[in-house]
């Protein structure tokens, strides 16, 4: 009975790799960027290129586990969702109002620890270190 399901189990792993993700980046336009505008600090602007552009822009970089379900839907979901709240790429389109509150709920989001999500921490870092 045990094997049985084992062999299920293992067959449905297989079966859900062939429900790949869409990892299409919708077009950015380097004049609307956010760094491309606000001109931070060179170190300022790499750490956020690093930690939040994967989540929160156009241009995100998909990890190699974003190849394996069902941990890929899991990431596109935090992606999709990601760019909903903030979207670097899309900064010039906020108004003056909008970018002040998003940059507030940032700072908020880091000081509490909330952001970046820990399991990006880890493979960042690792990535990083390589």
């Amino acid at each position: 009975m045990k094997s049985k399901i084992l062999i299920a189990l293992v067959l449905l792993l297989v079966i859900i790799q062939f429900f790949t993700i869409d990892k299409t980046n919708p077009p950015a336009q380097v004049d609307k960027d956010f760094i491309t505008i606000s001109n931070p600090p060179a170190e300022l602007a790499s750490m956020i290129k690093n930690s939040c552009y994967d989540c929160h822009s156009n241009q995100t970089k998909y990890p190699w586990y974003s190849n394996v379900a069902p941990v890929s839907w899991l990431l596109k979901n935090h992606i999709d969702d990601g760019r909903k709240h903030l979207n670097f790429s899309t900064w010039s389109e906020y108004d003056l109002k909008k970018k002040d509150r998003k940059l507030d709920e940032c700072v908020e989001m880091i000081q509490s620890g909330d952001m970046p999500m820990k399991p990006y921490v880890f493979y960042a870092l690792r990535s990083h270190f390589k």
